[in-house]
């Protein structure tokens, strides 16, 4: 299988102009039935993803041909089970393995529409689920949409750290940058190795030590932010090179989502809704959450008085560390995935804590790209938001577990919390109020 790998990354890196019918085919192939569960597509996809960042194709074509693919293979997977039935479990590799089949079954059978959601980040699971919807002959166009958002978000988490690293490798950027990038990575993967573990193993106090963990982790960037010029200057550089006007004004419409106001409006509108339907225990995680963290940036952005990058004509008066819509976008979903997961398993509450940081990682990378925050800013905002999210939890699960919230609140908090940041932000965006110059 390596010298296959090799191969055919060597051959890729000689023939450029087939990359991108590789990143369609091989994201076509993890999402589809059984060929998902054979091929290491994972692996693959993030070579094929640095050969891209390497300059040979965009970030946008590179995200839009993986979305493509994968959304064509669950789209197969889901013919196919529709097709077959129940009888697609005498196919010769499924009736030698049946375990494949069964799992996915157990999981869209408890978790239904959610199931393709969560599942399109778990590895056994992506490419069965869409079959056993098919089977179960759930409507297409329930499928389909379903299957749209959870394509979006993968091709991010799947595409964009092959394609940045392709991008890193092919600048010039500073002599100390890979040493930094290193620490820092290393010291985001011991917090998140604390937490995965610890929820896998059923640990009592997983949330306290994450809390400890991120504080750490934070503590070392306050400490050591004016020497991490090398990683900030590089990580702004590569940003920068790929601007463009149709990917600015996206970006100042993800940006609009973390704002000052619209995050208030969002958290105020979800303790409310906690309120009304006296979810008490869940009110003081999220006053304790979203509160605390706001309260924490606040005071240290006063205290550390850390400027803003040149990159703005004209720059705004707020100081840069840490950065305000990170570390308020992050404690924000980060909540609601945590509402999400529980009473689930721990694989299930982690894979949704994953797509809870989707949406807030993609208003922190606005901020970078927009050139408004250093990345160092950002990731001292995520730990913040992380810290005083684990901690609350830890807090208000002492005693006896926090339970899952029913469906009628979720189908109360969801719409309403999903109309009220598209709203703002578009009305932000189409009234013309931007702070941003380029």
């Amino acid at each position: 299988m390596s010298q296959w790998f090799d191969t055919l990354t060597l051959w890729l890196s000689a023939n450029p102009q087939w990359l991108g019918l590789a990143i369609f085919l091989l994201a076509c192939g993890e999402c589809l039935a059984i060929v998902g569960l054979l091929v290491p597509g994972t692996v693959l996809l993030f070579a094929v993803a640095a050969l891209a960042g390497n300059g040979a194709l965009g970030l946008g074509e590179t995200l839009l041909l993986a979305f493509c693919g994968g959304l064509l293979g669950d789209c197969l997977s889901y013919a196919l089970g529709r097709y077959f039935h129940q009888d697609i479990g005498r196919l010769p590799v499924l009736r030698h393995n049946p375990q494949w089949l069964n799992s996915a079954h157990g999981y869209f059978v408890r978790y239904g529409i959610a199931s393709l959601l969560v599942g399109r980040f778990i590895g056994p699971l992506r490419p069965m689920l869409p079959m056993v919807a098919g089977m179960f002959d759930m409507p297409f166009v329930r499928f389909f949409i379903v299957s749209l958002l959870a394509g979006l978000g993968w091709s991010l988490a799947y595409m964009l750290p092959g394609w940045a690293t392709g991008a890193a490798l092919r600048l010039p950027l500073p002599e100390g940058f890979w040493p930094q990038a290193g620490a820092i990575a290393a010291g985001v993967a011991l917090v998140v190795g604390i937490s995965v573990l610890g929820s896998l193993r059923g640990q009592r106090h997983t949330c306290l030590l994450t809390a400890a963990a991120s504080l750490a982790l934070l503590i070392g960037l306050m400490v050591n932010w004016p020497h991490l010029s090398q990683l900030d200057q590089g990580v702004l550089t590569l940003a920068q090179e790929h601007r463009s006007s149709t990917l600015d004004n996206l970006m100042v419409l993800i940006t609009r989502l973390g704002d000052m106001h619209t995050q208030l409006a969002a958290a105020v509108l979800l303790c409310l809704i906690l309120l009304a339907t006296r979810q008490w225990r869940t009110l003081g995680l999220a006053i304790g959450t979203l509160l605390g963290t706001a309260l924490a940036n606040t005071a240290l952005k006063a205290f550390f008085a850390r400027s803003r990058p040149d990159v703005l004509l004209e720059p705004l008066n707020s100081f840069s560390f840490p950065s305000g819509h990170s570390s308020a976008a992050f404690a924000f979903f980060l909540l609601l995935g945590v509402l999400a997961g529980r009473g689930q398993p721990a694989r299930m509450r982690l894979t949704w804590l994953l797509l809870a940081s989707l949406p807030a990682a993609a208003i922190a990378g606005s901020r970078i790209y927009l050139g408004v925050h250093w990345p160092s800013d950002i990731i001292a905002g995520a730990l913040l938001a992380a810290c005083f999210c684990a901690l609350s939890l830890g807090l208000v699960q002492w005693r006896t577990p926090l339970p899952a919230m029913s469906a009628r609140i979720w189908w109360l908090l969801l719409p309403a919390v999903t109309a009220l940041l598209g709203g703002i932000a578009t009305w932000q965006f189409s009234a013309g109020q931007l702070l941003y110059r380029y």
